[in-house]
């Protein structure tokens, strides 16, 4: 099933770029110390290669998360393995759903580190329900939801949030397909534990196999 673009379609698919976010980057040894850090470097990526659009993420081991006791509370095992793919751009950049669905939940977790603003739809794919997490996105975003509301295929569903709006982070949308949602509603689980890796790989596959953009 074609895969329309998750973000602004007039941005052409030929103005994406991969960027490496893991720990195993050498240029990335120490993280980023704040947003700002974080946006340097991607828009250093983008300059230096001309696009638009960053990308990439899924499975990544990342020591972004560090700072954020949401992910890392005292005594608990570091959770630190991305489960999602990110698309980088600037705020206020529109969202789109890849295929037709319709509403399955939503909310705004507003904690530090958290998804902000997030919607989660359900799609049939192959025959079959496949629900997309869509994270990080503007307060607007969230206007007019309702359970069931049905959604087409490359139809806006929001703008992508500020950091004062979705968690703290460089803006991004963080896309994530899950298998089953374990009962979650408007929230699932975006990164994890390397314990939990073999669980959650498997529950939440690649988005760009599913999308097949590149």
């Amino acid at each position: 099933m074609r895969a329309h673009p998750v973000l602004d379609p007039g941005i052409p698919l030929s103005k994406y770029r991969y960027a490496d976010l893991s720990v195993s980057n050498p240029d990335l040894r120490e993280g980023f110390k704040d947003v700002g850090a974080c946006q340097a470097y991607l828009d250093r990526v983008l300059q230096r290669e001309g696009g638009a659009v960053a990308w990439g993420g899924y499975l990544e081991r990342r020591n972004l998360y560090q700072g954020f006791t949401h992910f890392n509370p005292a005594g608990a095992t570091r959770r630190e393995y991305h489960l999602g793919l990110d698309f980088w751009a600037p705020g206020g950049t529109g969202v789109h759903a890849p295929w037709k669905g319709t509403v399955h939940s939503w909310g705004h977790l507003r904690a530090p580190g958290d998804y902000g603003p997030v919607i989660i739809l359900e799609h049939i794919l192959g025959g079959s329900p496949l629900f997309a997490l869509y994270g990080h996105l503007s307060p607007e975003s969230l206007h007019g939801l309702y359970p069931g509301k049905p959604v087409g295929a490359g139809q806006q569903l929001g703008w992508l949030g500020a950091p004062r709006d979705n968690g703290g982070y460089a803006p991004h949308l963080h896309f994530q397909l899950i298998r089953d949602l374990q009962g979650c509603k408007g929230d699932y689980p975006g990164v994890c534990a390397s314990a939990e890796l073999s669980l959650y790989s498997h529950n939440c596959p690649n988005p760009m196999e599913w999308l097949g953009y590149f």
